[in-house]
C-alpha cells in the first residue's frame, strides 16, 4: 500500500508516493537521489544516516518516509549555501575531522544540532552530543576540534551580520 507524502527537501518541496514501510534514509537516497545520507547500520546505532527534520538530528533509518510528511529535510547536500560550505563542513575539512569519510556526513549533521542548542560548547557538551555517532577512524579529537572550531566561526559571522 502506497501513502502521498509532501516534504521539503533542502528546500525543495517533494510530493511522492511512497510505501508505508520505507525508511525516510531509503526516500532521500532512491526516490530523491541524495547520496550523501549514508546507509550504516540500519539499527540506529552507527549515526551515519543523520540528518535534520524540522531542526531536529534524526537517524534516518529509525524513521519511515510518511513519518516526514509535511516536515522540513535538511540533509548534507543542503547544508552549503551561496556556493559556500556551511562552517561545521569547512571545519571538519580545515580540522582533518574524517578519514574515511563514511559517518562524516551524519556526524557533521549532528554536529549542527549541537551548535544550535550550544552556540559556545564545552568538550563536554560536544562529546555528548556526538555520543550516537560512531567514527571507527578518527579517534574522535579531530572530530571535537572540528566542531569547536565550527562554533568560533558561526560566533563570528553572528557578531559580523553573518550565518
Amino acid at each position: 500500500m502506497t501513502h502521498s507524502i509532501q516534504v521539503r527537501v533542502n528546500g525543495v518541496s517533494r510530493e511522492q508516493q511512497v510505501e508505508a514501510r520505507l525508511l525516510l534514509v531509503h526516500f532521500l537516497r532512491d526516490a530523491c537521489g541524495l547520496t550523501g545520507t549514508h546507509v550504516g547500520c540500519e539499527t540506529g546505532i552507527c549515526g551515519a544516516c543523520t540528518v535534520l527534520v524540522d531542526g531536529r538530528a534524526v537517524k534516518s533509518c529509525t524513521m519511515l518516509a510518511v513519518q516526514a510528511d509535511g516536515a522540513e529535510v535538511t540533509t548534507i547536500e543542503g547544508l552549503a549555501r551561496t556556493g559556500s560550505l556551511h562552517p561545521v563542513q569547512e571545519s571538519f575539512w580545515e580540522c582533518h575531522g574524517l578519514q574515511c569519510g563514511y559517518c562524516t556526513p551524519g556526524m557533521i549533521m549532528a554536529s549542527v544540532q549541537i551548535l544550535e542548542r550550544h552556540p559556545h560548547p564545552t568538550r563536554a557538551q560536544i562529546v555528548e552530543g556526538i555520543k550516537g555517532n560512531l567514527c571507527r577512524c578518527t579517534g574522535y579529537a579531530h572530530i571535537i576540534d572540528a566542531i569547536e572550531r565550527a562554533a568560533g566561526l558561526m560566533a563570528s559571522a553572528s557578531s559580523a551580520g553573518g550565518v
